[in-house]
């Protein structure tokens, strides 16, 4: 049998997760830009922040405006442990 799915679906399963909180997944995938980010999963959309120079909202596909400022304080206490986990994964990408 032949599954398709969808992006978010495939990007959940190939990259690795950096953080689940209450309904939130937190993953940065490989092969994407140098500028620090992390991609926040919710429900079947998905949400893009910058983590550097500050921590700003990028681009986001389909989270309510009420989970994205709940995302934001997230992401904003954890920035820098994500800024950590950033530099880990692009490197050991680049080693390989």
């Amino acid at each position: 049998m032949f599954y398709l799915c969808t992006k978010i679906e495939y990007n959940l399963r190939m990259s690795p997760v950096f953080r689940r909180e209450s309904e939130y997944t937190f993953k940065i995938y490989s092969n994407e830009e140098e500028r620090m980010h992390i991609h926040v999963i919710y429900e079947n959309h998905e949400a893009k922040f910058w983590l550097e120079p500050a921590v700003e909202l990028a681009k986001n596909s389909g989270i309510p405006e009420h989970k994205l400022n709940e995302i934001r304080k997230i992401v904003e206490k954890y920035a820098d442990r994500f800024k950590e986990q950033f530099r880990e994964h692009i490197g050991k990408r680049i080693d390989d």
